[in-house]
């Protein structure tokens, strides 16, 4: 079948999986409501979309194997493979069966918003490898998703579920989290470990031929269809706008998302990002030096890369909001506030029908983060945010940046 004989538009799988979803896709133990618990002694079907290097890793959050059954993997790279019930190329006939109750998303991520969305839809649960999305608006839509579709998602990092048992994470969550606070101190430097020399991408690559067993027009789906090189498939898609957002995409939802917790920035996004780079190549990412991304409050999180230029020094690290940065009444109106409740797993959530630790809001708002550093890096100079309209202010080139066009016939 063509990619154009059915055609994946968020339009039409509203009116398509409506359908499906009410008479062959709601998994089992959903039908009595999406409140109901799962039995313990069930097993569920799970499936793999994507199915490279960290294909198995994200398979493996979906739960035990004594309760998630692998019962399909869907890859791209597996043409003359695929047989349409253990393997495909085409995630959506995996999507069709009923049989599937949990989906690991693991392709790159100019393909995780669409999977994930359709997946929802298709009445599936889902937890989906990091960074979230490509670009920002890509977010709200999944979040939008997992709000109407009653499903559990959860992103594919965990540092959060660690960073929320620390006895003083949790005190700087509450200060932060009660409003009383007046301006915020913190200032969370993150230096180095963002692999920005490691995922560059190379430019003027000479075309080479298409593998055999890869379906690159699929591959390359809701972005440009560029000729084919290897450097833009398997792990160093990384480089490429096309796909990610370099080094800072691949690792900075694992820094950032445990410190949004942290201080209580999981519906919120910074307002100010100030950079410090050279000129950024419009298809490649490449180096740059330092980005300082502040909130409303004046929290800072600073991206240090310590691969180009100066190190940064415009603000001295301070990782803490404490009581004691509060009067004596406000610290004792925090001290009387319970604590926050715990962040529960993906497997928890798909049993329980509790909302996941990781999910779709508060991941979207990490992402956020590296996208409005990127915009800014690839800018070379400061953007302004409004966190709640989710748009750039003053600066129609980097807008333009935060919802970006998808290639027919894969759209939002």
């Amino acid at each position: 079948m063509s990619h154009d004989t059915f055609r994946t538009t968020r339009r039409g799988l509203l009116k398509t999986s409506a359908v499906a979803a009410a008479f062959t896709i709601v998994p089992r133990h959903v039908l009595g409501g999406p409140n109901q618990p799962l039995p313990p002694s069930e097993t569920i079907g799970g499936a793999l979309i994507g199915c490279g290097g960290r294909g198995p890793g994200t398979f493996g959050g979906l739960g035990p194997k004594e309760v998630v059954r692998k019962l399909a993997e869907c890859d791209v790279k597996f043409v003359g493979k695929a047989d349409n019930q253990r393997y495909y190329t085409d995630f959506r006939r995996v999507l069709e069966r009923k049989d599937i109750d949990v989906v690991a998303i693991a392709t790159p991520p100019h393909w995780h918003a669409l999977i994930s969305i359709a997946a929802m839809e298709a009445g599936k649960d889902v937890l989906c490898e990091k960074p979230m999305t490509r670009f920002i608006a890509e977010g709200r839509a999944v979040v939008e998703a997992q709000d109407r579709y009653k499903r559990i998602f959860q992103i594919g990092t965990f540092g959060r579920f660690g960073m929320a048992k620390s006895e003083r994470s949790r005190e700087n969550h509450k200060v932060m989290a009660s409003g009383l606070l007046k301006k915020s101190p913190v200032v969370h430097i993150k230096k180095g470990g963002l692999k920005v020399v490691q995922w560059s991408g190379i430019v003027n690559a000479k075309p080479q031929p298409v593998p055999p067993n890869l379906d690159w027009d699929m591959y390359c789906g809701p972005s440009p269809l560029r000729p084919f090189h290897p450097h833009r498939h398997g792990g160093t898609h990384r480089g490429y706008w096309d796909y990610e957002g370099g080094g800072l995409c691949d690792m900075g939802q694992h820094h950032f998302d445990p410190q949004q917790w942290r201080y209580a920035k999981d519906f919120t996004s910074p307002v100010e990002i100030n950079v410090n780079t050279p000129p950024a190549h419009p298809e490649a990412s490449a180096v740059w030096g330092w980005v300082e991304l502040i909130y409303a409050d004046g929290t800072t999180f600073v991206m240090d890369s310590t691969e180009w230029g100066k190190p940064y020094d415009r603000k001295p690290a301070h990782d803490d909001a404490r009581l004691s940065d509060l009067s004596p009444e406000d610290a004792a109106k925090v001290k009387a506030m319970p604590d926050p409740e715990p962040l529960v797993s993906f497997p928890e959530a798909v049993k329980t029908r509790k909302r996941a630790g990781g999910h779709a809001e508060s991941s979207h708002r990490a992402v956020c983060i590296l996208h409005l550093a990127n915009i800014a890096i690839r800018m070379g100079r400061t953007i302004r945010y409004d966190p709640v309209k989710e748009q750039i202010i003053g600066d129609e080139e980097a807008n333009r940046l935060v919802s970006q066009p998808m290639r027919a016939p894969w759209h939002l």
